[in-house]
């Protein structure tokens, strides 16, 4: 009996923490998938995904990140330079007719507060490669806009080696170094309206 009782309490409250969790989606509009590398050793260039799409769930009452999903599209790069983009849907980079998507995936993180920042460990899948990469996520919180959506606002950011998802063509200088650094900055700014 005391057993049924407990099994029906966890039921219960299992069932009011996930009533209480809202899910929203990344405001395309509103938000930006950027990255920025190193060419030939020292200029920064910076590119960015015209189009991307994402979800999450957020439990303000208990202050809980989970099911995040954040998807890519690979043909829509843009660093303002249209050889250089078509070089990198090409299958010496992105290869994207074989691989289309970047996505990254993430379970649970909770604790989170408004204006702190906090560590937001997932998987990162580029290049039909899939490996863990923790996003350093700077929370600004929530708010709602003039017409009434209500929203969740994030920066994040990472650094992961290209190298290590299958994607490394590169050419030697000839006074030493390389064309293109392995290390990629990933910077994400976003925007996102809870669900109605």
């Amino acid at each position: 009996m005391i057993l049924k009782v407990l099994s029906t309490a966890l039921v219960l409250a299992l069932g009011a923490s996930h009533a209480s969790a809202a899910t929203y989606k990344i405001d395309g509009s509103h938000s930006e998938v950027g990255f920025k590398v190193k060419h030939l050793m020292l200029m920064n260039v910076k590119g960015r995904f015209n189009k991307a799409e994402g979800s999450f769930d957020y439990d303000e009452k208990t202050k809980t990140l989970s099911q995040v999903n954040i998807k890519v599209d690979v043909a829509s790069v843009d660093t303002n330079e249209k050889k250089r983009d078509e070089h990198l849907v090409s299958p010496d980079f992105f290869d994207a007719k074989k691989f289309p998507n970047i996505e990254f995936k993430a379970e649970k993180v909770s604790g989170i507060e408004a204006g702190k920042s906090f560590k937001l460990p997932g998987t990162l899948t580029l290049h039909g490669v899939s490996k863990p990469v923790t996003l350093d996520v700077d929370f600004r919180g929530t708010t709602t806009d003039p017409y009434g959506n209500e929203k969740v606002v994030f920066g994040a950011t990472t650094k992961i080696k290209r190298s290590e998802f299958g994607v490394s063509w590169n050419k030697t200088l000839d006074k030493g170094g390389v064309a293109v650094s392995d290390e990629v900055m990933v910077e994400i700014e976003a925007e996102s309206n809870k669900a109605k």
